[in-house]
């Protein structure tokens, strides 16, 4: 086989073909294939991290509505506790932080809904119109006393279940509703007394996506700046805009967190804990957003072939861990001084950088290395006034230098002054 590979090329130029051309994309090809195989890892791991998120729930919503079919049919008497279960489940499947909520709008819709269908079908009967008729009124009537949505979807669905089973099934409504006093408050009990989750390591597993994504993103821009690397700051800048999803689980632990501790009695000793993880929420949002911001201005830096110091990068990689940093210490239950300190080399580095001359976007980006850091100061409990008067300080008293970049007024001159914090 190699002696016909060897004499493959000499027989084709005497067949008057052309060789193929060098397989020069042999390394890109190779480089897509590692990558894919690199999501599909990253693929599974987000999986298998959704799945250990849910893990509690579905041992909660299991052990809920086995307990309340048992309280609803043993107890009771009740020959088909369906609704009981059903509404254990619905109550535990509602946004965490929102349970008791739940409940209460459980309990609700089912009374508005037993209510219409029993004096619509004593007046109008049972039949398809009826229905109709029935919904419509649920729904409107829900609505117009400001019902939420979960609410109005309970009522419809208990007038429907009314309409439809009543003629089969004497004397529905009273265990219906009876089963939705007791398969909401099974759940409430199975969360607050039996299974209460813990709820730091909840937010502790809600927090890591987010904040790896923060830092991932400043390391890829951090090293795209040394490198002039333009699509590379473009893709962190489109990853990190695609955070919704983990901002929303970050703060959806926060709001079950809270609910846990303040129905669990078995929670009520780590109440500090958590006062400490919710105050974060806000200002690590906002190192979000002004993170994006710092990304697409170091796209323009690169475009415009603008100055690039080289503590700029540096202050970058800084911010990137000093979020790390704050993930750990977070987890660990300590205090956050080294992320703190690691916000504050991240300015001292933007102050060096902008002292050393700076282009417009140059500034921009120096600008939101000092916001960013006083918010990340602020998630790790420190007040917006102290991490502000923190960066200042940290700054230094750097001016950039005369003619050092583009102003953004077209180019008329002003006294340069340090960027603003904030």
């Amino acid at each position: 086989m190699a002696v016909a590979r060897d004499r493959r090329p000499s027989l084709m130029r005497r067949a008057g073909l052309r060789e193929p051309p060098a397989d020069v994309d042999s390394t890109r090809i190779a480089a897509a294939v590692e990558q894919l195989r690199h999501r599909g890892r990253a693929t599974l791991q987000d999986r298998l991290h959704r799945v250990r998120m849910a893990f509690g729930l579905a041992v909660q919503a299991g052990v809920a509505a086995a307990l309340a079919w048992f309280a609803a049919y043993e107890l009771l008497g009740n020959p088909q506790p369906v609704f009981a279960p059903i509404s254990a489940v619905g109550t535990l499947a509602a946004s965490v932080g929102q349970r008791l909520r739940r409940t209460v709008e459980l309990i609700i819709g089912v009374a508005v809904g037993v209510f219409l269908g029993d004096v619509l079908i004593y007046f109008l009967g049972t039949g398809g119109w009826q229905l109709g008729l029935v919904v419509t009124s649920a729904i409107l009537l829900t609505i117009f006393f400001g019902g939420s949505v979960a609410i109005v979807i309970q009522a419809a669905a208990t007038a429907v279940l009314i309409v439809t089973l009543s003629p089969s099934t004497q004397d529905l409504e009273i265990p219906r509703f009876v089963d939705a006093f007791i398969g909401g408050g099974i759940a409430l009990l199975v969360t607050a007394i039996l299974l209460p989750l813990n709820p730091l390591r909840v937010i502790n597993r809600a927090a890591r996506p987010a904040l790896d994504l923060l830092s991932d993103q400043l390391d890829v821009c951090a090293e795209a700046l040394r490198r002039r690397d333009r699509d590379s700051a473009q893709q962190a800048l489109e990853r990190l805009r695609e955070n919704k999803e983990e901002l929303a689980a970050f703060t959806e632990a926060i709001e079950g967190a809270k609910e846990t501790i303040t129905l669990s009695p078995a929670r009520w000793h780590r109440r500090s804990e958590l006062t400490h993880y919710a105050e974060a929420a806000d200002p690590i949002d906002r190192a979000m957003r002004n993170s994006g911001t710092l990304i697409r201005r170091a796209v323009t830096l690169i475009e415009d072939e603008e100055p690039i110091p080289e503590p700029m990068p540096e202050a970058v990689a800084h911010l990137a861990a000093s979020v790390r940093l704050l993930r750990q210490e977070f987890a660990a239950g300590q205090e956050p001084t080294e992320a703190r300190e690691r916000s504050l080399r991240a300015v001292s580095e933007a102050g060096r950088a902008y002292g050393q001359g700076v282009g417009f976007s140059g500034s921009v980006v120096i600008a939101q290395v000092r916001t960013t850091a006083s918010d990340l100061m602020v998630a790790s409990g420190i007040s917006q006034e102290d991490a502000n008067r923190l960066v200042r300080r940290s700054f230094g008293d750097h001016r950039a230098p005369q003619g050092g970049g583009p102003e953004p007024d077209g180019g008329r001159p002003k006294p340069p002054t340090a960027p603003p914090v904030g």
